[in-house]
């Protein structure tokens, strides 16, 4: 068994869509990013990859490789997903929070679950997607950005 830890930022800006977890969300900003900037599926990828050695999200998808630009991030999970199984590893869970002040995250939840499950095969039991705010401190608390962190086993 090996265990991976992913950590990523984005901060938010006009103009763009919120997309975490492959749910789109209403809301006055997005996240800023080459791709769509969904902060918890690159969490997750983070996680992924280092547990099997593999490098990071931007060894693999590089923000300076235009095929990347605006792509889903869903379609990268997708990709880690694949090289993981070409490596011989499969995904047993994971555990995962998402970092923001606003907007409320709770009514989207479900559906990053399966999202994120569906992508990697795994039952909606061994994924889990929790929101928390901080209380208005630091750059997440001010609505400047929003983090996440993710954890995962794989063998």
């Amino acid at each position: 068994m090996r265990i991976g830890h992913g950590y990523d930022v984005h901060r938010m800006v006009e103009g763009r869509k919120l997309i975490i977890g492959g749910v789109e969300i209403p809301f006055k900003k997005g996240l800023y990013g080459h791709s769509d900037a969904d902060v918890l599926i690159h969490a997750i990828c983070d996680a992924l990859l280092g547990a099997a050695a593999l490098g990071d999200i931007g060894k693999h998808f590089p923000d300076t490789d235009n095929s990347y630009k605006n792509i889903s991030s869903i379609k990268l999970l997708n990709s880690v997903s694949n090289l993981l199984r070409n490596n011989g590893y499969r995904v047993i869970n994971i555990d995962s929070t998402i970092i923001a002040q606003a907007p409320k995250l709770s009514p989207y939840i479900a559906k990053m679950v399966r999202n994120i499950s569906e992508i990697l095969v795994l039952d909606t039991g061994c994924v889990s997607v929790k929101a928390t705010t901080e209380e208005h401190l630091g750059f997440t608390g001010s609505g400047e950005g929003i983090a996440a962190h993710a954890v995962c086993v794989i063998e």
